[in-house]
């Protein structure tokens, strides 16, 4: 199963690597949803989806969806804005 995990904000995948991609040919497969899910609970993203990818007609199936860890620092970010 072509099992993905999708940035919800960028529309990027997660490679093995640990980097980020466009082409979801260079996404990191996944065996199920659940270990997706909490793989991509860990990452420094926000909201996410878990995608079913059909490669042969570039399909895609919303199978779930949450928040990762967050971006490290946007908290602060936001922080110093307000100030």
């Amino acid at each position: 199963m072509n099992i993905l995990i999708e940035n919800n904000d960028t529309h990027e995948f997660l490679t093995s690597t640990g980097t980020w991609t466009q082409n979801p040919l260079e996404g990191k497969l996944f065996p199920a949803t659940v270990t997706a899910f909490r793989a991509a609970r860990k990452e420094a993203i926000g909201k996410f989806n878990i995608v079913f990818h059909i490669p042969q007609t570039n399909q895609f199936v919303n199978l779930n969806h949450g928040r990762g860890a967050g971006v490290p620092g946007a908290v602060d970010e936001l922080s110093q804005k307000e100030n």
